[in-house]
């Protein structure tokens, strides 16, 4: 076993500095399997997943040497329609997997898709703990805040009040907002985008595969069967003028119909007496005092506070882009570096000896 590990320690430190792809490029065509694509028609993953095959060459990347696990959901058809190596794992489990393989195989990118049930519900401690232990891993959430499976029932994310099959008086839940959950667990690396939106998404997912450590991505993923328009204020072209924030670090958080200045008219800045994030129009109230977005600053209080702008019953005001990015040490790192320091000390480990040591216990009947 420990030559194994041993093995695995001289792998390079991050996927993404491995061995160059074949010497033919790769295009989109070489991440489609040759599985038949079986979401509803009109379902939003298959956007997500046509932007997915359309990015990954962009890695310079072997597709032998990229993961993709997932856990139980609609979305978790996804490593199926990939050609690269996957896991079509149990309920909640991915990221836990997803840390078994990252942490023994640096060799390799491993990404992780899920739902917002998937992950928010029995997997809810599994997800926390892969962002706090900063795993080299890229979780894709996709959130259409339904039980799509399934065929219907609230989710984690439903809003408070949902009618459902599960809930045909309504909701009683208050829903989870996942960027605020993650920034809270302490995640390095934090973003949200919106299915439809291909050139944002691509980014984000480039910006994601990037970073290392764990990268979590929540993917706004309409189901047009049980959900259908949950997302329409951010999509409809008018609409979205008013209700979408595009976070772009360095840059003041400004949106809406442009102002004089060409940037929008409306602006996020602090209000003095609660310390709370709020929406003025600069035209009124002037520029000054309004948030200049920084993904890298240490602190994540900023970054959480313009999480809760998003109002889960309307979704005016709502954020999208990379809330934070931050660097800080990298778990599979960490533990290849242990496991050499023990192997230095101690030499090589014996298995068998340690399954077989001094505390055992003799049954005789």
């Amino acid at each position: 076993m420990a030559d194994v590990l041993t093995e695995a320690q001289d792998r390079a430190p991050r996927a993404l500095a491995l061995v160059p792809t074949a010497d033919t490029k790769q295009t989109a065509k070489d991440f489609k399997s040759d599985q038949e694509v079986r979401w509803c028609p009109g379902c939003g993953d298959y956007a997500v997943l046509s932007a997915v095959q359309g990015f990954l060459p962009q890695l310079g990347l072997a597709k032998e040497n990229i993961v993709f696990i997932s856990g139980i959901g609609c979305s978790s058809r996804f490593p199926y329609y990939m050609n690269t190596y996957g896991m079509h794992s149990i309920h909640g489990r991915a990221p836990s997997i997803a840390t078994g393989l990252a942490t023994s195989r640096r060799d390799l990118s491993v990404w992780v898709v899920t739902g917002d049930g998937d992950a928010l519900s029995i997997g809810g401690n599994h997800l926390i703990h892969a962002l706090r232990r900063n795993v080299n891993l890229k979780i894709l959430l996709f959130n259409n805040r339904i039980y799509g499976l399934t065929k219907g029932q609230y989710s984690p994310t439903s809003e408070a009040g949902k009618i459902t099959k599960s809930t045909p008086m309504g909701s009683l839940d208050a829903p989870f907002n996942p960027v605020s959950l993650a920034l809270g667990a302490e995640a390095s690396f934090v973003a949200r985008t919106v299915d439809s939106d291909r050139k944002h998404l691509t980014e984000v997912l480039r910006q994601a595969a990037e970073h290392p450590g764990t990268a979590l991505v929540e993917i706004y993923q309409n189901c047009n069967i049980f959900n259908d328009g949950a997302f329409e204020v951010l999509k409809d072209k008018q609409q979205a003028l008013e209700a979408v924030i595009r976070l772009e670090h360095g840059q003041p958080v400004r949106f809406g119909a442009p102002a004089e200045d060409g940037l929008g008219s409306k602006g996020v800045v602090r209000d003095p007496a609660t310390g709370d994030l709020r929406v003025v129009d600069v035209t009124e109230h002037g520029t000054d005092g309004v948030l200049v977005h920084d993904a890298t600053a240490d602190s994540p209080t900023a970054a959480f506070a313009l999480s809760r702008l998003a109002d889960p019953d309307t979704l005016h005001h709502t954020p999208i882009g990379v809330f934070r990015n931050v660097q800080r040490p990298v778990y599979d790192t960490l533990m290849a570096e242990q496991l050499e320091q023990a192997v230095e000390q101690n030499g090589k480990g014996d298995l068998a000896a340690l399954l077989a040591g001094k505390d055992t216990w003799t049954v005789v009947g």
